[in-house]
């Protein structure tokens, strides 16, 4: 099965849209939460716990997979579907936010951006091109285009000079999506719209991007430590000129109350590393709010996490035993923990679907 996107309903009370995405390995039900499995792996959580956790599509990096093993490497093997084992959707980053986010050893040009390795100093060059061509030897699902993150506070003359980069680059990307060999699996390429904190930079990017006829775009450049209305107003506007008919990708959000709300200006696809990153440091998500395993007054509670969740976490272990696990520093804290929050960000979709279908107010208290 190829490509394809269908809106199956929209909700009565917001934007929010209930949609099927088709692709060569599996359908996913959006609005969707995509574990981010940035170097192959969710980290603490194995393929057939993602898969019980009802994940249906996750998130590898170009960047990290390029220094580490190597795409060459991943394409001999056969692609990163079946050199991680998991025969699911598979997202791609560009690896333009990674420069962004190590922007101490970058060179941002025309051409690309140069960077030394975060892992032995090693200078690279990655490129638009070379961005494609890595992402095609992988094999994913859906390829990010390559872009210019625009930081926070940025002027309006940094954000429009951004803007113009990342859309020079998309159309070198689409150049070289196009020409890329027959042999390479069929996935297809998402735009990414920029612009800063410029609603009318957003406005014009999204209208832009959208004249390039792309299967699906993405809003990038959001959680970069801007105010959280800034956000709003910043996908608000690229949603009002991107196509109804494609589905929308929001980069990099955010909490659990985040993702009903973007969901709910009609964004159909979300990321995050909050809950695995935060399941690591001991923070799990819980119907009643945010709960920090390690204090002290859980040592003697037998209670589950989460007295609302059915996830396996909180059907065996107490808070008691988990806060033994993580002051213990056992690995099986990541794991356990990992596991819950997964879940709580995968329900919490599952309940804003049905929500959705039903014509019901979103489960704003998920958060």
């Amino acid at each position: 099965m190829g490509f394809r996107f269908e809106l199956l309903a929209r909700h009565t009370h917001s934007d929010a849209r209930r949609g099927r995405l088709h692709t060569p390995h599996g359908t996913i039900e959006t609005p969707c939460f995509m574990p981010v499995g940035t170097r192959g792996t969710v980290k603490a959580v194995e393929q057939a716990q993602l898969e019980a956790l009802g994940a249906e599509i996750i998130l590898g990096n170009t960047y990290h997979l390029f220094l580490r093993p190597g795409h060459e490497l991943i394409r001999e093997l056969g692609g990163l579907h079946r050199f991680i084992a998991w025969p699911h959707p598979i997202l791609t980053d560009s690896g333009g936010f990674q420069v962004f986010s190590l922007a101490s050893l970058n060179k941002i040009e025309e051409a690309g951006v140069t960077f030394r390795s975060h892992l032995d100093g090693a200078l690279h060059q990655l490129t638009p091109e070379l961005s494609i061509e890595i992402q095609a030897a992988l094999g994913s699902d859906i390829v990010m285009a390559f872009d210019d993150c625009t930081p926070y506070p940025a002027t309006e003359p940094q954000a429009r000079a951004s803007l113009e980069r990342t859309m020079r680059w998309a159309e070198r990307c689409q150049a070289a999506w196009t020409g890329a060999p027959a042999a390479e699996p069929a996935g297809v390429l998402f735009g990414i719209v920029q612009g800063g904190m410029y609603p009318a930079l957003r406005r014009e990017a999204a209208a832009r991007l959208s004249e390039m006829v792309l299967p699906g775009y993405a809003i990038g450049g959001v959680s970069v430590g801007e105010p959280r209305e800034l956000s709003r107003e910043a996908v608000r506007a690229a949603i009002a000129a991107l196509p109804e008919d494609k589905p929308r990708y929001l980069m990099g959000v955010g909490t659990p109350a985040e993702l009903i709300e973007y969901a709910a200006l009609g964004v159909d696809m979300m990321d995050c590393v909050l809950p695995t990153r935060n399941a690591r440091n001991g923070l799990l998500f819980t119907t009643q709010g945010t709960l920090s395993i390690k204090n002290a007054r859980f040592a003697r509670d037998a209670s589950p996490p989460d007295p609302n969740c059915s996830c396996p976490v909180c059907r065996r272990y107490s808070r008691a035993y988990l806060r033994h696990l993580f002051l213990s520093r056992e690995i099986l804290a990541s794991q356990l923990n990992t596991q819950h929050n997964l879940w709580h960000y995968l329900d919490t979709m599952r309940q804003l679907r049905h929500a959705i279908e039903l014509g019901q107010l979103l489960p704003g208290t998920l958060g």
